[in-house]
C-alpha cells in the first residue's frame, strides 16, 4: 500500500491543530477513505454535513440545510437568519462542536456557506470566523460546482466575485490552509495521468488531446454484452437508453420496491424507489458490499443471470461465479445529544432498503461522481458545465478502457478560470511539517491561554456589576460591594499573573519544544493550575456565595439575575478545567474537559440566583415576617408589593424593630399615608416578634409601647 505522507499530513493538522482546513484532490485520490478514518479516528466532537441528501447518505452524515436549518433560496450577506429557531440540543450541539466537516464542498454556495457562518457565530464567538469551530471542508473544484441560477446570482453578484464557497466572506476571514492529495489510486498509467490533469487544469496539449481522441470509434461502438456503461451529460438521454435496452429484452420485465421506514426525504434516495431489472440486463452496483465478502463496489458492471423472490444474481466480467444480491439498507441519520454521556451522538431517523443495483446501460456524468468503472462509452459532446469532461474521463480506471462516441476538444473542456486561479495557489503554496509543527503549538498555546485566561469572566463580572450598579437605587444587599471588589481587584491580579505565566511558557516555546511533551512546561502548566484553582475558588466563588441581592423590581431582578448566572457559568467552566488539568496539559484532554465543563454549566443556571443569600439583617425571620406580610397584603388590595412598603423600608424596620406609629414614621419610605394605613399592622408584628424573646437589633428600644 502507498505510504501517502500528504494523507497523513492532513489527518495531523486535522487531529492536533485547530487550522481550518480545505482538503482537495484529483479524482481518485482518496478524499472518501480519509473522511471515513477521521470519522473513526479523531476524538473531537464532530458534525459531517453535505450540500445534497445523496452526498450526505454516502458521507454518514446529513444535509447542511437540515442541520443549519438553511433556506434553499439565495442569502446575500445581509439576510438575518436568527429568526430560525433551534432545539437546545441543536444548540447545545453547536455550543459543544470541535470540528464540523463538510463534505462535497465544491457545491457549495458562497452564501450558503457564510450562513453556516452566521449560525455558529450567533451561538458561539461571535469575534471569531465559524465561532471559533476547526472547519475540514473536502472536495475538488474540478468537478461538481455550485448549482445558482440567474436569478439567484442577479441577488448575490453585488456581494460575490463569484458563486463558489471561497469567495464567502467567512472563508476569506478563516485563513483556511488548502492541501492538495496528489497521489492517484484510481489510475496507475502515467499517461492517462497526464491527459486527466491537463483536463483538468484547461490546458489539454495537442499531444493529449491526440492520444485521447485515439478512443473515438463511432463505427465500433460496444455492445450490450461488452461491459461498458456509457456516460451522458443529461438525464433525459440516460433514462432513454436504458428504457429502450429494457424494453428490447424478451425477458420478464421483474420490479422491486424499496423498504422506506422513518424518515427519508425523496431528494436524498440512494437507489431507485422501484427498481426493474431482467435477466440478461447490465446493472451496476450503487454500494459497496456491507458483508465481509466484500464482493462489489459502488460502480461495479455486471449482468444480471437469474432473479428470485430474495436474491439476485449478478455476472461480472473476469469471474468464475455470479454476485448473489441481496438487499442493502442505507441510514439516514441525525445528530442528537446523548443525556447520560453528553457526547454528539448519530441517532438513525430512517432506513432505505433495496437492491443495490440500477441499470447500467447509461448514466449521467453528474450521478457518475464518485464512481470507478473499467469500461465507458462517453458522450460529452454536450458538456454544458464547469467540470463535466474531466468527472466523466476520470471515472475510468484506463484509457483503454474508454470510447469516445465524439471527440474531445479544448472547446468542449470547460473550465472555470476562477478556479483555476484558486486551485494553483494550492497547488504552489503546499503545507510542510513545518507548518504542521507550527500549527500544533499555535493551537496548544491558544488553549493553553484559555486555560489561563480571566478576560471572559472579568467581562462577565463587569456586565454584572454594571447592571447592578446602574440599578444600584432599586438594589438591596452587598453584592454590589463584592463584585466591585472582585472587579478592581481580584480579577486585574488573576490576569496580572496569567499574562506573567503565558510569557514564559510562550518563551520556552520558543525553543521548538513541543508543550505536551516538555516537563518542565508540564510542571509549569500542573503548578498553574493547582494555583488559579484555589485562588478562583477562594477569592471568586466563595466571595460570591456571601453575596446578598434583592429587589422588588421585577425586570431588574431578571437582569441582574441572567448577569449573575453568565458569571456563574464561567467559573464553572473555569474550575472545571483548571481541575482537569492538574495532571498536565494534553489537547484531547483539554477539549474533553472543556466539554464537560460546558454541560455543566447548563446545570447551574437554575442554581445561580439561589446562591446568593437573602438579604442582610441581624433579624431574617421578623424581615421574612414582614416579606410575607407585604405579599398577602399586596394580594388582598390588588397592588404592586412595593406600594405597600418598599424592601428598604422592611429591612430597616427588621434592624430597628420601631415598637410605635411614631418611630415608625422616621423610617425612611414609610410616609402619612403609609403609616395611617398599614402601621398598626407592621406594629402588631414587630410587638409579636421582640416580645418573643429574641434579641433586640438596638440597646435603646423603649420598654413602655407608644401607641402613638
Amino acid at each position: 500500500m502507498h505510504h501517502n505522507h500528504e494523507l497523513e499530513l492532513a489527518f495531523e493538522f486535522v487531529q492536533g491543530t485547530q487550522r481550518n482546513l480545505f482538503l482537495t484532490g484529483k479524482a481518485g485520490t482518496g478524499k472518501t477513505t480519509f473522511l471515513h478514518r477521521v470519522k473513526d479516528n479523531i476524538p473531537k466532537r464532530m458534525v459531517v454535513v453535505a450540500p445534497t441528501g445523496v452526498a450526505a447518505i454516502n458521507a454518514g452524515g446529513t444535509t447542511i440545510h437540515s442541520f443549519f436549518q438553511m433556506p434553499f433560496g439565495p442569502l446575500p450577506p445581509d439576510t438575518t437568519i436568527q429568526n430560525r429557531r433551534f432545539s437546545k440540543k441543536k444548540i447545545h450541539i453547536i455550543q459543544s462542536l470541535d470540528l464540523l466537516v463538510i463534505d462535497e464542498i465544491s457545491m457549495v454556495r458562497a452564501d450558503l456557506l457564510d450562513g453556516i457562518d452566521q449560525v455558529l457565530r450567533r451561538y458561539r464567538d461571535r469575534t471569531k470566523p465559524f465561532g471559533g469551530v476547526q472547519l475540514l471542508m473536502i472536495g475538488d473544484l474540478h468537478q461538481l460546482a455550485p448549482i445558482i441560477k440567474p436569478d439567484d446570482w442577479e441577488l448575490l453578484s453585488p456581494y460575490y466575485e463569484t458563486g463558489y464557497f471561497f469567495s464567502s466572506r467567512a472563508f476569506q476571514e478563516a485563513s483556511v490552509l488548502g492541501l492538495e492529495l496528489t497521489h492517484v489510486y484510481r489510475q496507475s498509467n502515467e499517461a492517462f495521468i497526464k491527459i486527466l490533469n491537463e483536463i483538468r487544469e484547461n490546458r489539454l496539449s495537442e499531444d493529449s488531446q491526440a492520444k485521447l481522441n485515439t478512443r473515438y470509434k463511432p463505427s465500433s461502438l460496444p455492445g450490450s454484452k461488452e461491459g461498458y456503461i456509457t456516460l451522458t451529460t443529461h438525464n433525459a438521454s440516460a433514462d432513454r437508453i436504458n428504457d429502450d435496452k429494457l424494453v428490447a429484452m424478451d425477458a420478464p420485465t421483474v420490479a422491486f420496491d424499496a423498504e422506506v421506514s422513518g424518515t427519508f426525504p425523496e431528494y436524498a434516495y440512494p437507489a431507485d424507489e422501484l427498481l426493474q431489472l431482467k435477466e440478461g440486463a447490465q446493472v451496476m452496483f450503487v454500494k459497496n458490499d456491507s458483508s465481509t465478502k466484500k464482493a462489489y463496489y459502488n460502480g461495479k458492471i455486471g449482468t444480471v443471470t437469474e432473479i428470485d423472490d430474495e436474491e439476485i444474481q449478478v455476472q461480472c466480467e473476469g469471474e468464475s461465479a455470479p454476485i448473489t444480491v441481496n438487499r442493502e439498507t442505507w441510514e439516514n441519520i441525525t445528530y442528537t445529544l446523548n443525556e447520560e454521556t453528553k457526547e454528539i451522538d448519530e441517532e438513525v431517523v430512517g432506513r432505505f432498503s433495496q437492491y443495490p443495483l440500477r441499470l447500467a446501460w447509461a448514466i449521467t456524468i453528474h450521478k457518475s461522481q464518485g464512481l470507478t468503472f473499467d469500461k465507458a462509452v462517453i458522450d460529452a459532446g454536450a458538456s454544458f458545465a464547469h467540470g463535466q469532461t474531466y468527472v466523466a474521463l476520470s471515472r475510468c480506471k484506463t484509457l483503454e478502457g474508454i470510447v469516445l462516441s465524439s471527440k474531445i476538444s479544448p472547446s468542449g473542456i470547460i473550465c472555470d478560470a476562477s478556479v483555476n486561479r484558486f486551485t494553483r495557489d494550492i497547488e504552489e503554496h503546499p503545507p510542510t511539517k513545518q507548518d504542521l509543527s507550527e500549527a500544533r503549538r499555535t493551537c496548544q498555546f491558544a488553549l493553553l491561554d484559555e486555560l489561563f485566561g480571566y478576560r471572559a469572566l472579568q467581562e462577565k463580572v463587569s456586565h454584572c456589576h454594571t447592571t447592578l450598579h446602574h440599578h444600584r437605587k432599586a438594589v438591596q444587599g452587598s453584592l454590589l460591594d463584592i463584585l466591585t471588589e472582585i472587579l478592581a481587584t481580584t480579577l486585574p491580579e488573576f490576569i496580572r499573573i496569567a499574562g506573567a505565566f503565558s510569557r514564559q511558557v510562550a518563551s520556552l516555546m520558543e525553543d521548538d519544544l513541543d508543550l505536551e511533551e516538555n516537563e518542565v512546561i508540564q510542571d509549569r502548566i500542573r503548578k498553574g493550575c493547582a494555583y488559579f484553582s484555589e485562588q478562583t475558588r477562594h477569592a471568586v466563588s466563595e466571595r460570591l456565595d456571601e453575596a446578598s441581592f434583592d429587589t422588588d423590581n421585577q425586570s431588574v431582578k431578571t437582569l441582574i439575575g441572567e448577569a449573575l448566572v453568565a458569571v456563574r457559568e464561567e467559573l464553572i467552566v473555569k474550575e472545571i478545567c483548571l481541575k482537569g488539568c492538574r495532571e498536565g496539559f494534553r489537547v484531547e484532554t483539554y477539549l474533553s474537559v472543556r466539554t464537560r465543563a460546558f454541560f455543566k454549566k447548563q446545570s447551574i443556571t437554575a442554581r445561580a440566583k439561589a446562591k446568593v443569600k437573602s438579604l442582610s439583617s441581624e433579624h431574617p425571620r421578623l424581615l421574612n415576617q414582614l416579606r410575607e406580610w407585604r405579599k398577602e397584603r399586596a394580594r388582598q388590595d390588588d397592588i404592586n408589593p412595593s406600594r405597600v412598603a418598599t424592601l428598604n423600608s422592611l429591612v430597616t424596620i427588621s434592624t430597628e424593630h420601631p415598637d410605635t406609629l411614631t418611630k415608625l414614621r422616621t423610617i425612611q419610605g414609610m410616609g402619612a399615608k403609609r403609616v395611617k394605613t398599614y402601621g398598626a399592622e407592621i406594629i402588631e408584628i414587630v410587638r409579636a416578634y421582640t416580645g418573643n424573646g429574641e434579641k433586640k437589633a438596638r440597646a435603646g428600644v423603649q420598654q413602655s409601647l407608644d401607641l402613638g
